[in-house]
């Protein structure tokens, strides 16, 4: 009996070793990130007069970025950004003006706070928002007006490796102090925000850090849920205290096993406690799930006349068609690491359970923990 106790107390450290590791992970992830943009631009006021205008779409604008995210979801931003201010051809009497600025923003990631990763890994979006200063200036009216500016957007991202994502940003920059028209003809009188200015820009993100995901694209866990797995885990360590240190061996031939022992991993395999974890639409278990594989393994090798079903399940996000789908390769792939371990293949049943209605379909951590295989002994 003490071999078995031994046995499952190496186990279950195991599986909170594993849920420690997971937790830490919430913070193993690149938080730096150098972004570069190029596009167009639209001054809105103010103007001379009606004969000096912006073009809808004037080219030459520029950011430069550097961002640094606090977690998964908010992080601050410094960028720098270059415009140059032209008439409307044919419609705007000439100017050439030049608008630098500096900011320091505050980003949120609305692709993890509204949920993104339910439908899609690719696509993300950034809010930013914040305060800096700016200079405009224009060499055929020789001045250099000093600005102070507000600045909010919206960045669409597209990622095309855990490295690199490509961008589309919108802003909108208010200008206050502005002593001179965009133009550069003629004085505004206003102190107060009445610069009105819109850049439109593509551009590309490269993620640094040795880590290999970005705060960007990553989904932390939640430690309430981790907290009542490890309560879980604390039962069963009680249960195995409780267990009696002496054992009723059967009187017969001496290559005969305790019936008992069998039975308590057994039980412990049969009610759940043992699930293999897959990452969301994928079929390949996570790599803190090896240990469960081979709790199974182990019975199954130690128990040449048990049979096994192997239960897939996914969690609600996609049709039932593809979470049926998704469930049953998940099954076989776990079926596939024991088949190469040595156990005969029909000893094994594949069984595909589709999505588990059973746990909430809005909660993140929930869905995590519906992405699973279960095993039922024979």
């Amino acid at each position: 009996m003490k071999k078995i106790v031994i046995t499952l107390a190496f186990a279950l450290s195991i599986m909170r070793v594993s849920a420690q590791t997971e937790t830490k992970a919430a913070d193993n992830f690149n938080k730096w990130s150098v972004e570069l943009d190029g596009g167009f631009n639209k001054a809105q006021r103010p103007f001379t007069s009606n004969n000096y205008y912006n073009s809808r779409i004037s080219p030459f604008t520029a950011d430069l970025g550097v961002r640094y995210m606090l977690n998964n979801k908010f992080g601050l931003k410094a960028d720098f950004g270059y415009n140059q201010l032209t008439e409307q051809k044919n419609s705007s009497l000439p100017f050439d003006s030049k608008y630098y600025r500096i900011d320091l923003q505050a980003v949120a990631n609305l692709g993890r706070i509204m949920n993104f990763e339910t439908w899609t890994n690719t696509f993300g979006l950034l809010a930013h928002a914040g305060f800096g200063v700016a200079q405009l200036e224009n060499k055929e009216y020789h001045f250099r007006d000093r600005i102070g500016n507000a600045i909010a957007g919206l960045t669409g991202q597209v990622r095309l490796t855990d490295r690199v994502a490509l961008t589309a940003d919108m802003s909108t920059i208010l200008n206050a102090y502005q002593d001179r028209t965009f133009d550069g003809g003629a004085a505004t009188n206003a102190r107060g925000f009445s610069g009105l200015l819109f850049n439109g820009t593509v551009g590309v993100q490269v993620y640094l850090g040795k880590n290999t995901k970005h705060a960007d694209w990553v989904v932390t866990s939640n430690n309430a849920d981790i907290a009542a797995l490890e309560n879980k885990v604390a039962g069963l360590e009680e249960q195995i205290k409780r267990t009696p240190e002496k054992q009723v061996i059967v009187e017969k031939p001496v290559n005969n096993t305790v019936v008992n022992d069998k039975d308590v991993v057994k039980e412990m395999i049969n009610d759940k406690y043992y699930s293999v974890y897959f990452d969301f639409n994928k079929s390949t278990p996570i790599e803190n799930s090896t240990s469960v594989i081979d709790v199974v393994l182990s019975y199954l090798r130690k128990n040449p006349s048990a049979s096994l079903d192997i239960v897939g399940h996914a969690d609600q996000v996609g049709s039932s068609e593809y979470n049926n789908k998704l469930s049953n390769l998940r099954a076989t792939n776990v079926k596939t690491i024991l088949e190469k371990a040595g156990i005969s293949s029909s000893r094994l049943n594949v069984i595909s359970e589709g999505a588990d209605t059973s746990i909430q379909k809005d909660s993140e951590e929930a869905r995590r923990l519906a992405r699973r295989v279960t095993f039922r002994i024979k």
